[in-house]
């Protein structure tokens, strides 16, 4: 049997300038928006803080 992933990549929305971006759910170092640079996820060892509007969780 083979284990699953226990990580997701995750669609989010940012709050300033509404554009959409997928990001890894487990990043290990700041994710920032690509068109206004706001600050998306966080690291904390483990899943990331998203600091975003999640619309999806891509399997």
């Amino acid at each position: 049997m083979i284990p699953q992933p226990r990580s997701k990549f995750i669609k989010v929305r940012c709050s300033k300038c509404k554009n959409e971006q997928i990001i890894f759910g487990n990043a290990s170092t700041l994710v920032r928006c690509l068109v206004c640079n706001k600050e998306l996820a966080y690291p904390t060892g483990g899943k990331s803080r998203i600091s975003a509007r999640v619309l999806e969780v891509l399997e």
